[in-house]
């Protein structure tokens, strides 16, 4: 995983830092191939498709619209609660923008470290046939 670029979003890297240790404490990250059935179809053809999101969710609001405003995507909802309990709150992204989110995080996650490079592997697939030489390497020989 080394040679990971930084994300093209100019932010504070302390910001970004309380972000992704945010999210390890209170984060999720769903990476997973499921089976879809198309039931407004003829013969109900099942198709592979990737679930690819993260989300936090937690009581403090404002802290969920500012890592909404701050990332610049996700949708902030609230999350249904039992009587008595405080109201929740869940920030979610998906696919691109999990991709995005997943890419600016990565230096500094240490939990959910090998999920959100599942997500940047799966947007960045590297090709690994030894009979094709990689032409950067070439030139440096």
């Amino acid at each position: 995983m080394m040679g990971r670029k930084q994300s093209y979003i100019k932010m504070n890297e302390t910001d970004v830092a309380y972000i992704a240790g945010l999210f390890d404490g209170e984060g999720s990250v769903y990476y997973k191939k499921l089976k879809q059935t198309r039931h407004n179809r003829p013969g109900k053809p099942v198709h592979n498709v990737w679930s690819i999101r993260m989300e936090i969710a937690m009581t403090e609001y404002s802290v969920l619209v500012w890592l909404t405003e701050v990332l610049g995507c996700g949708k902030l909802n609230p999350r249904k609660v039992k009587p008595g309990f405080k109201k929740q709150w869940r920030w979610r992204c998906s696919h691109r923008d999990a991709y995005k989110v997943a890419k600016i995080l990565w230096p500094f996650a240490q939990v959910k470290q090998h999920k959100i490079e599942q997500i940047i592997d799966h947007y960045e697939p590297e090709f690994k046939d030894e009979n094709v030489v990689s032409l950067e390497a070439y030139r440096n020989e």
